[in-house]
């Protein structure tokens, strides 16, 4: 199995390049091998159907430059009330792939099913490093060096933010790919997604980047302290207005 240099969690096909798709075409154009992981397939979604999210979320991942996707089969609405064997699979895929960097939703965000998926995770990442932790398929344990949280609907203030001013294009169009989500027409449902979404997120990623005096940048939360090797040696901006 490929092991990933990055893999990024999402309770649906769409999460994951709504916090960080910027961050992940940058990283995959730089060589690296990035993996996504949708662990339900949506299909309670006021719009569209489970085979038109997923043509979609394969569109999405070649303009990212996705290395691999994984589509697990757990219940959507129904990550609360995961199963351990349920747990056990997401556990699987982290020893499979063996990231080096694991991502996950931020737990404060509108959606219940986002800040659940932040909760397994957290757990998955904790199991796969025990070595007698039982998966279904015998597979040796795994230390993810750090895991990190985006953000999907939330604006909460980042830990760390990645300047994305050439990637953000990519990631709009990324994006729009989701036509069945983030396109009002005639037949669909009146969302918070049909309602000017992209361009809210657009102008989050604008916010956060005129924190640090880029044009676009991408926040994270971390789940622990980083180390700063160098106090001196560090990017920053000046506090002008």
């Amino acid at each position: 199995m490929m092991k990933l240099d990055i893999l990024a969690f999402g309770a649906h096909p769409d999460d994951v390049e709504i916090g960080m798709g910027a961050t992940l075409a940058q990283y995959s154009a730089n060589g690296y091998k990035i993996g996504i992981c949708d662990l339900t397939k949506a299909e309670l979604s006021s719009n569209g159907t489970v085979e038109i999210r997923q043509k979609e979320a394969k569109a999405a991942s070649t303009i990212l430059g996705i290395t691999t996707r994984v589509q697990m089969e757990i219940q959507d609405r129904g990550l609360k009330y995961i199963t351990q064997m349920e747990l056990a699979e997401v556990v699987s895929v982290i020893r499979e792939y063996r990231p080096t960097f694991v991502f996950a939703p931020y737990e404060k965000d509108r959606h219940p099913d986002h800040g659940a998926c932040a909760s397994i995770i957290r757990e998955a990442v904790f199991n796969a490093g025990i070595k007698n932790y039982q998966c279904a398929r015998r597979i040796e344990a795994h230390r993810t060096d750090d895991l990190f949280y985006y953000f999907i609907n939330g604006y909460e203030h980042p830990d760390f933010v990645i300047d994305v001013s050439n990637e953000m294009e990519q990631k709009v169009n990324a994006l729009q790919a989701y036509k069945s989500q983030f396109t009002s027409t005639a037949q669909s449902i009146s969302t918070p997604l049909t309602d000017d979404y992209i361009a809210s997120v657009k102008a989050r990623e604008r916010l956060f980047g005129k924190e640090v005096g880029v044009k676009f940048a991408e926040g994270f939360i971390t789940s622990k302290p980083l180390i700063l090797s160098d106090l001196f040696n560090r990017q920053g901006t000046n506090d002008e207005a």
